[in-house]
């Protein structure tokens, strides 16, 4: 009732123990607060919040315009809803290093149990768009030592993403994978990989946890959560799914409405009120005020 009862130091502990057990987490993408009480619900691993969905979810393009501030809040009002851990795409960092060194003690503060930061200059793209720019090495790794400097908690994990591969070759992300390692990233997310084979480059490459990226119509291949975890990938998160099934629903309800006008050819696909009710855990409420959960819901 009202927030996760986990605290955020033990969310972090016991994702670093899962962590290093070898198995392969997934993390769909939470759009809201109420989707990661879904996620959580239905059995995963952990839940993603991503920088496109957040931006998105302003109608603004994935271009680096949210702030640390609202990706903060935002990430704040999704993590302590759920008792999952909760990793959150902080772009470029919001700035130079100390900018960087800022948003982490910020995403720690908020409970979120790890970030990434990426190599793309500002304004950056969407990862999976053509046109994007990756900064220098000397840049790069400037970013991720700033972020581990900056932690408190040593089980906030600070992951890496690079965005090379895109623009330089599979090589040069290897390259920059080991580098970025030798920094101090505790986990790496190589972008935009274009095969199970790239994927197990980078994996031959480093010795710490990997993230697969199975966002839908970008440049990899929506590969499986198995075949994944045969070549050695450590998470796996689809970071846009859920908004775009929502949206879609959405799009199809209101064409409905328009053409129709009314929703009852549609009603045994939306959620029901006592689904609704049960995963808010309206229920629970009335342990402080009996007034408020005085009902039943019929089916």
């Amino acid at each position: 009732m009202l927030y996760a009862q986990t605290p955020a130091h033990e969310k972090r502990r016991r994702f670093r123990e899962r962590l290093a057990s070898g198995e392969i987490l997934r993390f769909p993408g939470a759009f809201n607060p109420l989707s990661a009480r879904l996620i959580e619900r239905k059995g995963f691993d952990g839940v993603y919040i991503s920088g496109a969905v957040l931006s998105a979810d302003l109608g603004l393009p994935d271009i680096g315009l949210t702030t640390l501030s609202e990706v903060a809040g935002r990430g704040k009002q999704i993590t302590r809803m759920t008792e999952l851990p909760a990793i959150i795409d902080a772009d470029t960092g919001f700035g130079e290093p100390m900018n960087v060194a800022r948003t982490v003690q910020e995403l720690e503060d908020a409970g979120l149990t790890g970030l990434h930061i990426e190599d793309q200059v500002n304004p950056k793209r969407c990862g999976h768009l053509d046109g994007k720019q990756v900064v220098d090495e000397t840049t790069a790794l400037q970013r991720i030592r700033a972020a581990v400097d900056a932690r408190r908690d040593e089980n906030f994990l600070i992951m890496a993403r690079t965005d090379i591969r895109a623009v330089d070759g599979l090589p040069a992300a290897v390259d920059r994978a080991k580098k970025l390692v030798d920094a101090g990233a505790d986990a790496i997310f190589p972008e935009a990989m274009a095969s199970l084979e790239e994927f197990a480059a980078i994996r031959a490459a480093v010795d710490v946890p990997l993230l697969a990226n199975m966002t839908e119509f970008g440049k990899s291949e929506l590969f499986t959560v198995e075949q994944l975890a045969n070549v050695g990938m450590n998470i796996v998160i689809w970071p846009v799914s859920l908004l775009r099934l929502a949206m879609g629903a959405a799009e199809r309800g209101l064409d409905e409405l328009d053409a129709t006008g009314t929703l009852n050819g549609l009603l045994d696909r939306m959620q029901h009120r006592a689904d609704l009710y049960e995963l808010i855990d309206y229920e629970g409420y009335s342990h402080f005020d009996t007034s408020i959960f005085n009902f039943t819901v019929a089916r």
